[in-house]
C-alpha cells in the first residue's frame, strides 16, 4: 500500500496493479479498495489498475470535514494520480464513485481519458431516488439486507469470499454518515454537457439503490455517450456480471485519446 497527500494533508491509501494505460477505479460511498477484487486481475491483463481508499475509509485518513463531497472527493483522486505518477487516466466509477468521476472528468479534462459510470446518477433534480426501503437497507450497513439488492442470487452463492470482502466496512461512523450526505446532495446535472471524455454507461435494469431512470439522464446530458442496459443486472453488476469488464477493454480501445 502506498499514500497520497490530499490538499488538506489527509493520507489517502492507494495500490496499483498490471501494466499498460492507467485505468483509475473509484469506490462507491463506505466502500474500500478491496471491494474491487473479483474484477482486477482481469482488468490488470490489460491496464495498470490504479484503486485508492476513499478519505475516512480503509487505510485513507479521515482529513477534513470540507472534503466530503462528490466533488471534493474528485480533488482526492487527483492527488492519487499525482502520487503515482500519471498524467492521464481512464476512469471508471461505481455508484457514489461515479460521482466523483463526473466531477474528475468536468473540472480536470485533460487528465482523464475515457469515462466509464456504472451504476450512478447526476444528482439534483433530474435524479431518480431509491424507495424508502432501499434507503433504510442501505443505511443500516447489514450485508444481509444489501446483498440481494446488489448482486444475483446464484453469483452470491458462488462466490461468498467476494460477498464478504465488498460489505466489510473499514469506515468510521463519522465517515459513513459524510458519504451518505456528500453521494445524496451530488448534483452534476448543469455541468454534465461538459464533460468531452469519450463516457460509457452501464447500468442494471433492476437496480433500486440507483434507479435505471439515472441512466437515462445521464445519457441525454453527456453529449456522444454510449449507454449499454445490464438486464436483471443489480446495483453491484460491476462484479457479477463478468462481460462488463469485456464491454469496457473493447469500449477503452475504441475510444481512447
Amino acid at each position: 500500500m502506498e499514500f497520497a497527500v490530499a490538499g488538506d494533508g489527509a493520507r489517502l491509501a492507494w495500490k496499483a496493479e498490471g501494466a499498460g494505460h492507467p485505468l483509475l477505479l473509484i469506490s462507491g460511498q463506505a466502500t474500500d479498495l478491496d471491494g474491487w477484487d473479483p474484477v482486477v486481475p482481469k482488468l490488470a491483463a490489460n491496464f495498470r489498475i490504479i484503486r485508492f481508499d476513499h478519505r475516512g475509509t480503509g487505510g485513507s485518513e479521515e482529513g477534513s470535514a470540507e472534503g466530503y463531497s462528490t466533488r471534493g472527493f474528485a480533488k482526492d483522486a487527483l492527488a492519487v494520480l499525482d502520487a503515482a505518477g500519471v498524467e492521464k487516466a481512464h476512469v471508471y466509477g461505481h455508484s457514489m464513485g461515479g460521482r466523483v468521476a463526473q466531477w474528475l472528468a468536468i473540472d480536470a479534462p485533460d487528465r482523464v481519458g475515457v469515462l466509464i459510470l456504472a451504476a450512478t446518477s447526476p444528482g439534483g433534480a433530474m435524479g431518480s431516488e431509491r424507495d424508502s426501503d432501499a434507503t433504510r437497507a442501505l443505511t443500516s450497513g447489514d450485508p444481509d439486507q444489501l446483498e440481494p439488492l446488489f448482486f444475483a442470487p446464484d453469483w452470491a452463492a458462488r462466490h461468498p469470499d467476494a460477498v464478504k470482502t465488498f460489505f466489510i466496512s473499514r469506515a468510521s461512523k463519522s465517515a459513513k454518515v459524510r458519504h451518505f450526505r456528500a453521494s445524496k446532495e451530488h448534483d452534476a446535472r448543469d455541468s454534465l454537457s461538459a464533460v468531452r471524455a469519450p463516457t460509457l454507461i452501464l447500468h442494471g435494469t433492476d437496480d433500486v439503490l440507483t434507479p435505471l431512470e439515472n441512466a437515462l439522464v445521464l445519457h441525454e446530458l453527456i453529449t456522444g455517450s454510449t449507454l449499454v442496459k445490464i438486464p436483471r443486472g443489480k446495483h453491484g453488476f460491476h462484479l457479477d456480471h463478468p462481460e462488463t469488464v469485456v464491454w469496457i477493454r473493447d469500449f477503452i480501445r475504441r475510444k481512447k485519446r
